[in-house]
């Protein structure tokens, strides 16, 4: 089984249950759904399709978030390289290229770079007054209706949610969605908006911070402080800053999540190429891997899945190179979260140790909110970590998580019941088998307690005599 992670975006014109079943079947674990190209109707139709595969599939829905767009625009604009263009956000104006943000304007100074469609078009802006910008074409090509408009360096002072995003986020509170991917997250305020709506509503809804510019780079922990987890979109944030840091940034986003037991999803262009052909190049098998070998929780398919022709194929391809790669990962890369001197914590990093030194198959943990097998995710191990969740919702979430194999329990009335229902589960599910040595992390005070103890358990023992019959003859007379 691989340990990374894969979310997928499916559109609605895609989406039915065959495709989805295909897509799980190969190795997804959570669907994202892209509000920027989705109504609410499209929305419950991938979500109906989701939930009708597994209960063990997350849903992500992914904000618009404050973006400049091009508008206005009935017919494309062809331009040449050293053409004067105004600029303006007053649609009153005529015989210029109109913005969806009135205030561009003033947060735009002469000197900036206007990247027109992912920096398809570079305008550089020459001067300004109160009605325009006046900016020079640096190379030629098209302009179209309804394209992302890009200023490196430059704060731009949308708020941080736009009408449709407020309408998504009632939609994800009102179906039970597992995640809001919040799009351009510039410092903690990005956050807690959206914190703010779901508290009103008491959602237990978690939040992902796309990362895309500087500002956000810059302001990664108090980002973090929060935020549920990060995901590194890679389009935008190579417009926004030198494509040649990209690289060291992604590491950087990937370090400050770790430490902070935060899931990091890494995203944009992975297998680009099989949006149109049914074979990767070894570039992306190479972008796919360095970002396995840079411990993130999750890899994530955008267009690949959402519209291109080898959709399944692409989902395969990521889980062969995860896998491969993570049997061969060099623990030299690893990153190793603080401790931070409480119990959860010392506890999760002893039982990757625990699991190491004692030859055990695997690491097996109860839990309520997820936060004890989060805590054994960040340290990376080796071993796949089962987590037994008594909600549904928190098995979902574990979704995003690297290494979890998530499944629900009931609760149990001690510990020693819920240690032998947890292993017996996961043998009948040909998880572990009876003869196993397992490390189990888990708490003395209920369902609701902090983590408080690590064991060594051998699954046979573990299981109990008592319950032997009910292992469906998978305890011979030998073994007895």
């Amino acid at each position: 089984m691989k340990k990374t992670k894969i979310v997928a975006t499916i559109s609605d014109y895609k989406s039915s249950h065959e495709y989805v079943k295909a897509l799980y079947d190969n190795g997804m674990n959570v669907v994202r759904m892209n509000t920027a190209h989705i109504d609410r109707e499209g929305a419950t139709k991938i979500m109906n399709d989701v939930r009708s595969v597994s209960d063990k599939i997350a849903l992500l829905i992914d904000t618009k978030g404050p973006e400049v767009r091009t508008i206005n625009i009935d017919e494309d604009l062809n331009v040449e390289l050293g053409e004067k263009i105004k600029v303006s956000g007053d649609l009153s104006q005529k015989n210029c290229l109109h913005v969806n943000y009135p205030g561009f304007i003033n947060d735009v100074q002469p000197n900036s770079k206007l990247l027109v469609d992912d920096g398809e078009i570079e305008l550089e802006v020459k001067h300004k007054d109160d009605t325009f910008l006046y900016t020079e074409v640096t190379n030629s090509g098209i302009i179209k209706n309804r394209k992302s408009i890009n200023v490196p360096g430059v704060s731009i002072k949308l708020p941080s949610l736009t009408a449709k995003d407020k309408d998504f986020i009632l939609y994800a509170i009102e179906n039970n969605i597992e995640f809001i991917a919040h799009s351009f997250v510039r410092n903690k305020q990005d956050v807690i908006d959206i914190q703010n709506i779901l508290d009103e509503y008491n959602s237990p809804i978690k939040i992902i911070a796309k990362i895309e510019n500087q500002q956000g780079v810059d302001k990664i922990d108090e980002i973090l402080d929060h935020a549920y987890g990060v995901m590194i979109a890679r389009g935008d944030l190579g417009i926004e800053i030198p494509a040649e840091k990209i690289p060291s940034v992604s590491r950087l986003l990937i370090k400050k999540c770790i430490e902070r037991k935060r899931p990091v999803i890494m995203a944009t262009q992975m297998l680009h190429t099989m949006i149109e052909h049914p074979r990767p190049t070894r570039a992306e098998i190479s972008d796919i891997a360095n970002a396995v070998y840079n411990r993130c929780d999750a890899i994530m398919l955008s267009g690949e899945t959402a519209y291109g022709k080898y959709g399944v194929e692409a989902v395969q391809t990521m889980s062969k190179v995860a896998s491969e790669v993570e049997i061969n990962k060099d623990k030299r890369n690893d990153i190793i979260p603080p401790i931070n001197y409480d119990t959860s914590s010392f506890l999760a990093a002893k039982a990757i140790e625990a699991a190491s030194e004692m030859n055990t198959t695997a690491i097996v943990t109860d839990t309520l909110s997820g936060n004890n097998a989060r805590y054994i995710s960040s340290f990376r191990g080796e071993m796949l970590v089962f987590a037994k969740c008594y909600r549904p919702r928190v098995m979902r979430e574990l979704a995003l998580s690297y290494g979890i194999i998530a499944s629900a329990i009931e609760p149990h009335s001690n510990r020693d019941e819920t240690i032998r229902a947890s292993l017996q589960s996961l043998v009948k599910n040909n998880c572990i088998d009876k003869h196993d040595t397992i490390v189990y992390v888990g708490s003395s005070y209920g369902i609701r307690g902090m983590a408080s103890f690590l064991e060594i358990i051998d699954v046979k023992t573990g299981i109990g005599p008592k319950n032997e019959e009910n292992l469906m003859g998978l305890i011979g007379p030998k073994d007895k």
